[in-house]
């Protein structure tokens, strides 16, 4: 029979992930008291109800904003949810503070690669395309590289592909994923803005 789980192993998954005391319990036991185990199958079943979740209407929410630099950096960003009673909560308006340095932080510039326009894309793949022709990479494989360079591309200047700041095992839609288990609504990054100082 298996050792008991213990408050402090629940304790630390919890930390971990935000995830209820239960849910923690009950991974851990499921593997067999392995706390990294235990976070994966969380995380894999806050990715499955996230996405269970993705189509539900977010009319809710919040703008935040963050200063940085003694006021040389500001930022707006709105992120919606379903219900004004989660967008009250702490834990979105937290990830609402905790994206706004992320702008403000890795200067993105798309909320996600969905939203990068076509004239964007199109650029970037022609620019890539003659980079890696001039590189003498056989014509054979061209295609190939450059999606795989468009990749970084969008880890570069879309959001949700970045690695968030505080916690770069995680990309910033992991970040959000965590914040979707904890209080079980869709949430959606709707816009944002970043102003510096003297950039035009």
């Amino acid at each position: 029979m298996p050792d008991a789980i213990t408050p402090a192993q629940v304790s630390a998954l919890r930390s971990r992930t935000g995830v209820g005391i239960m849910d923690c319990k009950r991974a851990l036991e499921e593997a067999g008291g392995n706390v990294d185990k235990a976070a994966d199958l969380l995380r894999e079943r806050g990715i499955a109800r996230a996405a269970a979740r993705a189509e539900r209407v977010t009319a809710e929410g919040a703008v935040g904003s963050y200063i940085h630099l003694g006021g040389r950096i500001g930022v707006l960003l709105e992120l919606n949810c379903e219900t004004d009673f989660v967008a009250r909560t702490p834990e979105f308006l937290e990830l609402v503070k905790d994206l706004a340095m992320q702008v403000a932080a890795a200067h993105p510039t798309y909320v996600d690669a969905g939203s990068v326009p076509e004239a964007v894309l199109e650029h970037e793949r022609e620019v890539l395309t003659n980079f890696t022709r001039s590189e003498g990479k056989p014509e054979a494989s061209l295609l190939k590289i450059v999606e795989g360079r468009l990749k970084t591309f969008f880890k570069e200047q879309c959001l949700l592909q970045q690695e968030y700041i505080k916690d770069p095992k995680l990309t910033v839609a992991d970040r959000i994923r965590q914040t979707q288990a904890k209080v079980g609504e869709n949430i959606v990054v709707k816009r944002f803005s970043r102003f510096e100082v003297g950039e035009k």
